[in-house]
């Protein structure tokens, strides 16, 4: 039931994500790591304005081994995303392992590092942060924060992370900040990016004609 449900949440989302206007800003450094791959550090509750950036490689994500995450498991590959089983408590390091064998033969890899039930927007050094950049540096890759910003969310105010689902049709931009050697991944540096790249991701929404620059954290 929970993967027939999941198969259903997951084309629900791809034809969702189909109306969504996306507007795309990397930061220029990015180009300098073409060849390496990519450890993707975000907050939880952008996550559905991010999928409709259509990545410039197959991307992993850990997905949980609870029972809901036996849903995502269904959903994520129905909206381009590939998964490995695992978590922060039961799981984890066999799970990081498999993402990082998928980061070796060429993949990028996605983590929500507040995860995976908060604080909201404070890094978790015990998991999302040290996923990250541990994943980038056993892979020879980059940690590359990341944010989204939309015109018409709806906000889940319930939920922990106020998860910000998009209204049909309406713009979203999806920002990708300076790359960070993973050794120089704290968690106060990775924070400060990704806020940096929300900020730029707002901005963008208020002057949808001007270009924005994504700043780097010193």
């Amino acid at each position: 039931m929970r993967r027939a449900l999941g198969v259903l949440v997951g084309l629900t989302a791809r034809a969702w994500l189909a109306t969504l206007r996306l507007t795309l800003l990397l930061d220029p450094s990015l180009d300098a790591t073409t060849t390496r791959p990519w450890s993707l550090a975000f907050w939880h509750g952008q996550q559905f304005a991010i999928l409709r950036w259509r990545r410039r490689r197959a991307t992993v994500a850990l997905v949980s081994l609870s029972r809901d995450g036996e849903i995502q498991a269904a959903a994520l590959p129905r909206v381009g995303m590939m998964i490995e089983r695992g978590s922060s408590s039961r799981g984890g390091a066999s799970g990081l392992k498999a993402i990082v064998r998928r980061l070796r033969k060429g993949l990028d890899a996605a983590f929500a590092v507040d995860g995976p039930k908060g604080p909201r927007g404070v890094v978790r050094s015990e998991s999302g942060s040290v996923g990250a950049a541990l994943a980038a540096r056993l892979s020879g890759g980059v940690v590359v924060p990341m944010a989204s910003a939309c015109s018409a969310p709806h906000v889940l105010t319930r939920a922990w992370d106020r998860f910000e689902l998009p209204l049909p049709f309406s713009r979203v931009v999806v920002v990708l900040g300076a790359p960070i050697e993973p050794a120089l991944a704290t968690p106060d540096r990775l924070a400060a990016a990704i806020d940096a790249a929300r900020a730029a991701a707002v901005a963008a929404l208020a002057t949808p004609r001007a270009p924005v620059a994504v700043r780097s954290t010193p």
